[in-house]
């Protein structure tokens, strides 16, 4: 079994904001070796999400619309009294801070319409993080 494991990073310009990481992942998955097993690709963050789902600007603003509706800011959340965040939070706990993929012959098989995308919940930040490991044969 092979194991590949590399790291790049994201910088996002808003406070909340959809940037898709197709791209750079299956550069990852390329370079792996890897013909067929699994990819996890993993945001070692409290207050961003990595999902898959279809790259249209209208739907990544309905995605944005959705979180900010299910986790509003300013809503009375205890951490708030820390930080400013606590939404962030919740949205990287009940959406996921990690995905899993599998690797068909070389490549990331994903559906027609789906893309990795990193969800940033608590913006800007100039590094986010992005590990992805591929596990295979």
């Amino acid at each position: 079994m092979k194991v590949h494991v590399e790291e790049f990073h994201v910088s996002t310009k808003a406070r909340e904001e959809v940037v898709v990481v197709t791209d750079k992942v299956e550069s990852i998955v390329a370079r792996s070796g890897v013909r067929n097993g699994i990819a996890l690709i993993y945001v070692p963050h409290a207050t961003a999400i990595i999902t898959a789902n279809e790259n249209e600007p209208g739907l990544k603003e309905d995605i944005l619309n959705k979180l900010r509706s299910l986790f509003p800011r300013g809503a009375g959340y205890r951490h708030d009294e820390i930080d400013d965040n606590a939404n962030a939070h919740l949205a990287n706990l009940f959406v996921g801070f990690h995905l899993v993929m599998p690797v068909v012959d070389g490549r990331l098989r994903r559906g027609t319409w789906q893309e990795v995308m990193l969800v940033e919940m608590d913006g800007p930040r100039s590094r986010r993080s992005v590990i992805v490991v591929v596990l295979g044969e």
